[in-house]
């Protein structure tokens, strides 16, 4: 099966906080990259992640969806910022491994401020689902083939993080701090997809 394909098969629906955050220790951005061991084969795609506890999802449910989506993409920005073939590709690493490490700063100083304990819910396997992915991607030889398996990704992803903070996240968020913060997330989501859809576009053209 061709890398194109599993990572058209990927659509990991997770959600993350936008809020000013002008640094970030060295020592959390490298807990933030750390990536699992590659297999010796590709590894399987991460799969759909839809939250599925019986009640909505409560604070400390979002809360941890928050902390596993933003490390799952920073890691997988920076094997991309590493790996990755051609230079756009490259920087769209370097943006996620940035911009979503930021992202999960700003997620731990909220929790910590409204005394939250993150607290996955039933069934969530997010963490485990992006452990996978990284894997795929350091298993994955370089080439144009690993560039657009990453970018289709991350239009998915993209994707599917707007989906569950419009029909998921904002609606269930109960703090009015928590709340404000998943709706001034959007447009940076927004901006990301943009973003990825672009290079997607560059890079079928040059297929």
């Amino acid at each position: 099966m061709s890398m194109r394909v599993l990572a058209g098969n990927a659509c990991v629906a997770v959600m993350a906080v936008l809020a000013s955050a002008t640094a970030c220790s060295k020592t959390q951005n490298a807990s933030d990259t750390a990536a699992a061991k590659p297999d010796t084969t590709t590894a399987a795609m991460a799969t759909p992640i839809t939250p599925t506890a019986a009640a909505p999802l409560n604070d400390a449910n979002i809360a941890a969806l928050l902390d596993e989506a933003n490390a799952g993409d920073s890691t997988a920005g920076s094997v991309a910022a590493s790996k990755a073939t051609a230079a756009s590709v490259k920087s769209f690493g370097r943006r996620m491994e940035r911009e979503h490490h930021l992202l999960r700063k700003a997620g731990e100083d909220l929790v910590k401020k409204l005394n939250v304990t993150p607290t996955p819910p039933s069934g969530d396997t997010l963490a485990s689902s992006s452990s996978k992915w990284v894997d795929s991607l350091n298993a994955m030889p370089k080439g144009s083939a690993w560039d657009q398996a990453y970018i289709d990704h991350e239009v998915k992803y993209h994707e599917a993080v707007i989906k569950m903070l419009d029909k998921t996240l904002i609606p269930s968020a109960r703090n009015a701090e928590l709340k404000a913060l998943l709706v001034k997330v959007r447009p940076a989501f927004e901006a990301h997809l943009e973003h990825a859809r672009k290079l997607q576009a560059q890079l079928d053209k040059n297929a």
